[in-house]
């Protein structure tokens, strides 16, 4: 049986540092998402963050996440929910503005530890970024330009809390999509499980609890930046009926008004002249789209951007 993909960053920096890159392109090749440790972020940090996220749900989110399953009725559910996810949430942005204080009910070090661990996760995933670029074959720094448009990539933080849930067989703790931005760096809980991708052969595969790990996926921008090479999975969250899982996934994603579009470096011929490419559009009208079909497959969103593009002449981009 493949086991999940474990990337050890420490080394990148030694003698198996070739070794290491295949690892990374084999698990953005045929997984969609990898498994990082020792990737430089401190796990007192990480701890911190754990801490101060639990104790936040406790005071703050648990009552009214037990009012709202109360108001609908969620406890004695008799058939599968399907327009609802057993979740509890709050969104924090980092980039281009952080909104950290301004959003209510969170004490002075959470909001502290937070902004550090952001900045912390905005390096890694600029890192994260460059390391593909070397193993697409693409200039230093490719994709992080290409996220960029005129003000910089957007970059936030949705944290999450899955409760205990009384019926994990009829609703989802998020149910199936694949990830509408660029790169997804998430600090999940160690003890909890429930996060699951999909492998192409049709097996949910659970992604493991690994204490002070970053869990990274690809979002559907790097599928078209890359012209399918590399794929956004679709990935869901099992209720559990016991535990409560913490989640902080955050999205590093292009800016509102860039121009996403494959790179012309990794259009091959071949797919040029079946016209097997995929579209260019602007990211926001893409979020727009999405909005209303996260939870439905991404190829028809795609194909629905192609036609967009077929009545737009979005102009010529830097490719630098």
């Amino acid at each position: 049986m493949e086991t999940f993909p474990v990337i050890n960053m420490e080394k990148l920096n030694g003698e198996e540092r070739a070794a290491t890159m295949e690892l990374i392109k084999d698990a953005c090749e045929n997984w969609g998402f990898f498994e990082l440790v020792n990737h430089g972020i401190s796990h007192e940090l990480m701890d911190t963050v754990e801490r101060k996220t639990k104790e936040h749900y406790k005071k703050c989110m648990e009552e009214r996440f037990k009012e709202l399953v109360a108001s609908k009725g969620l406890e004695g559910v008799q058939a599968e929910v399907t327009d609802m996810d057993w979740e509890s949430t709050f969104f924090l942005r980092h980039l281009p503005r952080s909104n950290i204080s301004e959003v209510p009910d969170l004490d002075h070090q959470y909001r502290e530890v937070m902004k550090e661990f952001a900045q912390r996760l905005e390096k890694l995933a600029e890192e994260l970024l460059d390391l593909l670029c070397e193993n697409l074959g693409l200039e230093k720094g490719y994709l992080k330009k290409a996220f960029e448009g005129t003000k910089g990539p957007n970059f936030g933080t949705k944290v999450s809390n899955y409760p205990p849930c009384p019926q994990p067989d009829l609703i989802k703790g998020l149910r199936a999509h694949t990830d509408a931005g660029g790169i997804i760096l998430l600090f999940q809980d160690d003890k909890v499980s429930g996060l699951q991708l999909l492998k192409d052969d049709g097996r949910w595969v659970d992604v493991p609890p690994m204490r002070h790990s970053i869990v990274i996926n690809l979002g559907d921008q790097l599928e078209v930046i890359t012209n399918g090479k590399y794929k956004s999975v679709l990935h869901r969250v099992i209720a559990q009926p016991d535990g409560n899982r913490m989640s902080l996934a955050s999205f590093y994603n292009p800016g509102s008004d860039a121009v996403i579009y494959p790179a012309p470096a990794l259009v091959e011929k071949e797919a040029e002249e079946k016209n097997e490419i995929y579209p260019r559009f602007v990211f926001d009208d893409y979020m727009k789209l999405y909005a209303g079909l996260k939870f439905q497959a991404k190829e028809p969103r795609f194909e629905a951007m192609k036609a967009v593009e077929a009545n737009l002449n979005l102009g010529p981009i830097a490719t630098a």
